[in-house]
């Protein structure tokens, strides 16, 4: 009886549109997106270029899926945190943060994008 319990629900789980088991997968993928963003901001070494970076990062993240958007959720936060605590106005921090959640909720990170920044970015 267990088993057969256990099956229906194995099965009515694995038939369900929610695929949490993609979860870990999508998040690991995402933080290379924000770490490749983060990267390419470093390279660029763009003046007022970093909004850009954000939205892009997260944007790509969350292109993953849900695990995509957690994990650049949270880098995001923890990363203005550590900003915060260096000396980071709150204007400048509320900016990124905007930034980030453009990119997060699918907006086009070009909306940030500086003039003259080479395409390679």
């Amino acid at each position: 009886m267990k088993m057969l319990l256990a099956g229906i629900v194995l099965i009515f789980i694995a038939g369900s549109e929610a695929h949490w088991y993609n979860f870990p997968g999508e998040a690991a993928q995402g933080a290379g997106d924000m770490w490749s963003a983060y990267q390419d901001m470093k390279e660029s070494n763009w003046k007022n270029g970093d909004k850009y970076f954000h939205a892009r990062g997260n944007y790509e993240a969350a292109q993953r899926g849900p695990g995509g958007v957690w994990v650049a959720e949270v880098i995001s936060d923890l990363r203005e945190l550590v900003q915060g605590m260096s000396g980071q106005g709150p204007e400048d921090e509320a900016a990124d943060q905007a930034a980030n959640h453009w990119g997060r909720s699918g907006g086009d990170p070009n909306r940030y994008r500086p003039k003259g920044l080479p395409e390679k970015y």
